[in-house]
């Protein structure tokens, strides 16, 4: 079985990939069938109705065509932002965990600046002073995100580098690109791709966030900026619950399926988290049977 078929059989993985292709075919069909979620279409704050299935906002917009117009502009920035930290990332960590010396001292002091730095503060400040818009929010979580994917790269990177099948390829007379690109990277796939999803969650969270705050562009429409308007149309103590609650109901399904992927890929690089599966492999058995009696394992005896 390829390693996507044994992603695939585990249940936590498909369930979130599952509601992961359903929020992106969301995100791009979606703003197609509910039409401008700009357009003022009815009374302001009208409650979940036939006619306005998450009612309106308190500009008397519709709530559910801004929920699905939303997750374009929210999942676009996470994705890009998750990408661009996972290179940017890959590249500082796996430079400097393969070559050490001197190289590893000057990135690791680089790495460990930015670690000691708050991210949220910084990315505050550094919004407040770059123009609004989808690019800066981006380039702000790509600056104050991408030192922890390389902290986590590099002690993997470093810990191949001492394996025998590097050592013999160096021996060979292997470039340094070829060893890093064909040896290294290939055996932290299952890290890179841990690393890709928590960056994906950490840019959603930060992005709405900083949205949020009133740091975006307000004239976009995302998940940052439904909550933002719903706070300044004070939402919460006017009891218009749903102008904010389908946006975080989204936003939590979305980190929740994260979550599973994330789950599954841990158990996939590391079969000893699946204790179900390390008791089949280890009795012989196929299934696990159901019984009265709890199964022990006791380690098998040599007697003289």
């Amino acid at each position: 079985m390829t390693a996507m078929g044994q992603l695939l059989a585990n249940r936590k993985a498909l369930a979130g990939l599952i509601i992961l292709a359903l929020f992106a075919g969301l995100a791009l069909i979606g703003p197609a069938l509910v039409g401008d979620p700009s357009d003022f279409v009815a009374v302001p704050l009208l409650p979940p109705s036939a006619a306005h299935w998450f009612g309106t906002t308190g500009q008397g917009q519709d709530v559910f065509a801004q929920t699905v117009a939303g997750a374009r502009g929210t999942l676009a920035v996470a994705f890009l932002v998750g990408l661009a930290v996972l290179v940017l990332g890959a590249v500082v960590g796996t430079v400097a965990g393969y070559f050490g010396g001197w190289i590893d001292e000057g990135l690791g002091l680089l790495v460990n600046l930015f670690l000691l730095i708050p991210g949220l503060p910084l990315a505050v400040v550094i919004a407040a002073y770059l123009p609004a818009g989808p690019g800066t929010i981006t380039l702000v979580l790509v600056l104050t995100g991408w030192a922890w994917t390389a902290r986590v790269i590099r002690a993997a990177a470093l810990s191949l580098r001492q394996s025998d099948f590097v050592s013999a390829a160096m021996v060979t007379g292997e470039s340094h690109l070829r060893v890093i690109l064909f040896e290294i990277l290939p055996n932290i796939i299952p890290l890179l791709a841990s690393s890709f999803i928590a960056a994906v969650t950490y840019a959603i969270g930060a992005e709405v966030g900083l949205e949020f705050l009133g740091l975006g562009d307000l004239e976009r429409v995302s998940w940052g900026t439904n909550l933002y308007w719903a706070s300044n149309d004070v939402a919460l103590p006017s009891g218009s619950w749903w102008t904010f609650v389908p946006t975080g109901v989204a936003i939590a399904l979305v980190g929740f399926a994260l979550a599973l992927v994330n789950a599954g890929l841990d158990q996939f690089g590391n079969p000893q988290l699946d204790p179900e599966r390390a008791f089949l492999r280890a009795t012989g058995r196929k299934r696990l049977e159901l019984s009265a009696a709890t199964p022990v394992l006791r380690k098998s005896q040599s007697h003289g």
